[in-house]
């Protein structure tokens, strides 16, 4: 039987950002993952400079050898409507992909990797948890996204009953003539909203990447709802006619919807699979990145103790920092209540309040590593 201080599930932000904060105080920590990495995730892909703060990366050293798209304005609408832009003459975001990202985060992490190892089988012996009949762990990190396993053992109904949002994306290299075509600029991207304001569409260039999704509150309509938004784009000729028709989905919790439970003895929950994505925006990597800093300096400061009562001191730090929502499970407002169409016409609204507020968080300041 292998042993180890710490078992996560799932390397993605919130996992590997776990992962690495606890192998720097000392602890032999396991991440097991289904996926070898790199891997490709469904994402629109950006983040912000107070994420690259917050994980110590340097933007120069980290886009020599992969993808990090400068932001410095965006172009924002109704869909089949008018659009506007909001120009900043500097940086306010990165675009990067994920499949360079997560896994620059993992290898970085300094844990033991087992990766193409689905979770097969979890079980609780006093106060170690077995996984897959072969590895014990006093203390277990579900990072495996909405549909992670150890949700589900804490009694989240995935794909039931929970609001969840639902998106479909691609990323796809363009070839020379499809970038010709291709009208969206790398350093802004466009976010068009969807007339009942229950959802919104994206395109975001990288490179010679090109992103493109759309997310709704809900599952219905999702498909014909992506292909109205592609005619659009394609009649605006902002991207190519010939995009492929390859779309995946995935589906995410806002943060003060759904109530999962997020911890119990001897176990986390962070990321997607502590339903933590930002409401307004659906942006998840940085609340993925700071939910593992936090599980971390928790597990730390629980000095072995990890009864739920000692583990709790998790759920008061996210609502510290992310709102009460989070602490009594309930719901704050979604688009559709928090604006009206009339005010996407307006310039400062769209600066001050959807970008700055709502996608970009420049509100607020960038976590401590210590969490």
């Amino acid at each position: 039987m292998e042993t180890c201080d710490a078992l996560i599930l799932g390397g993605g932000p919130a996992g590997s950002s776990c992962a690495g904060q606890l192998v720097s105080h000392g602890l032999d920590v396991m991440v097991l993952d289904k996926a070898t990495f790199p891997r490709d995730k469904v994402c629109a892909g950006w983040i912000t400079p107070a994420a690259l703060q917050t994980l110590q990366i340097d933007p120069l050293d980290y886009s020599r050898q992969r993808v990090l798209q400068p932001i410095s304005a965006f172009r924002t609408g109704l869909i089949d409507g008018r659009a506007l832009d909001t120009q900043y003459g500097r940086t306010v975001s990165f675009g990067i992909r994920r499949c360079e990202f997560d896994d620059y985060l993992l290898a970085r992490s300094g844990a033991r990797l087992r990766l193409g190892k689905a979770l097969q089988s979890l079980e609780r012996r006093g106060s170690q948890w077995i996984v897959n009949g072969s590895v014990a762990t006093p203390i277990l990190i579900g990072a495996g996204g909405h549909f992670c396993p150890v949700a589900r053992r804490l009694g989240a109904r995935l794909g039931a009953d929970e609001p969840a949002v639902v998106a479909k994306e691609i990323e796809f290299a363009l070839s020379p003539a499809q970038a010709q075509q291709c009208r969206v600029r790398g350093d802004t991207p466009e976010l068009y909203f969807c007339r009942d304001l229950k959802g919104y569409g994206w395109c975001f260039r990288k490179g010679e990447h090109l992103n493109v999704g759309l997310g709704r509150e809900v599952a219905s309509g999702l498909a014909e709802a992506l292909a109205h938004f592609c005619d659009f784009l394609k009649r605006e000729r902002r991207i190519p006619l010939d995009v492929p028709d390859s779309f995946h989905g995935h589906a995410y919790l806002r943060q003060g919807h759904g109530g999962r439970k997020l911890f119990d003895d001897g176990v986390l929950l962070v990321g997607d699979a502590a339903g933590l994505a930002y409401p307004q925006s659906g942006e998840g990597i940085r609340p993925a990145i700071e939910s593992g800093l936090m599980a971390a300096a928790t597990i730390i400061e629980a000095r072995q103790d990890y009864s739920a009562q000692r583990l709790r001191a998790y759920q008061r730090r996210l609502a510290a920092r992310f709102g009460t929502a989070l602490a009594r499970g309930g719901k704050d407002g979604s688009l559709r209540t928090a604006l009206g169409r009339s005010l996407l016409d307006s310039s400062w609204f769209t600066r001050h309040i959807v970008l700055d507020r709502w996608f970009l968080h420049r509100q607020q300041a960038a976590l401590s590593s210590l969490a």
